[in-house]
């Protein structure tokens, strides 16, 4: 792991950026972390829905906030994602997203084909990721995950260093991964805006449902894809500390 720039923000916390190979992320460590006397921080892994860039402000925000709170957290752009070069079949495929999501068509087989095999890319590189970052003296566990709901089930399922989960509805999750949900049993979060326009609410119920955890909660609120309310990332902070403090 190789870090690439470094700044130190206003509300203390580090945030840097790395390379691992071809893998580009973000790192973000509460102001203690490192100092004499304080202990290795605990981890949250962050991954936007569908793959949207490291970058994306509502991501960082989230980041810097649990940050503050805390706990290191880490990003990383997925293959064809954000700093990441796409192939002319992943430009193809968004292409075709687009024009069937523009024309209220049923885009599920275009999405199945597309985030299916990015999830099957993404996961190796995120225990990857989780390798190097557990190395570093000022990261400990456990170990957890927030964001995209079809990766997280994937390595929840493959990466026994994860120990608690928060999940978005909002993003697309293939067949492969509806069907491992039952596998997943870390106690888990699940956010869903109930007019979420581009994931159907029963779809999301029903992989709730699924899910194998014990211990599971869904919080619902109104309106649309991106207007999770902000109480939702303290509620989320509040959850890590039950699990990973």
């Amino acid at each position: 792991m190789q870090f690439t720039s470094e700044q130190r923000l206003d509300d203390g916390v580090l945030e840097r950026e790395f390379t691992l190979g071809e893998i580009p992320g973000a790192l973000w460590t509460p102001g203690s972390a490192g100092s004499s006397g304080a202990a290795p921080a605990p981890l949250i892994l962050m991954a936007h829905n569908n793959g949207l860039p490291k970058g994306e402000s509502r991501l960082v925000a989230r980041a810097r906030h649990s940050a503050a709170y805390g706990y290191a957290v880490a990003s990383i752009d997925a293959p064809g994602c954000g700093d990441r070069p796409r192939s002319a079949a992943d430009e193809q495929a968004r292409a075709d997203i687009r024009r069937a999501m523009q024309a209220g068509e049923p885009a599920d087989e275009i999405f199945e084909s597309f985030i299916g095999p990015l999830v099957e890319k993404a996961v190796p590189e995120w225990r990857t990721t989780l390798d190097a970052l557990l190395s570093l003296p000022e990261i400990g566990g456990p170990v957890g995950y927030s964001g995209w709901t079809a990766v997280g089930i994937r390595l929840a399922v493959a990466e026994p260093r994860i120990s608690a989960a928060g999940f978005f509805a909002g993003g697309f999750v293939p067949r492969a991964q509806r069907e491992e949900a039952r596998q997943v049993t870390v106690p888990l979060l699940f956010l869903l805006q109930w007019d979420d326009e581009g994931n159907p609410r029963q779809r999301a119920l029903d992989l709730f449902d699924a899910f194998g955890s014990r211990e599971k909660t869904l919080h619902a609120n109104p309106g649309g894809h991106t207007g999770t309310p902000w109480f939702e990332v303290e509620d989320g902070n509040r959850f890590f500390g039950r699990h990973l403090k």
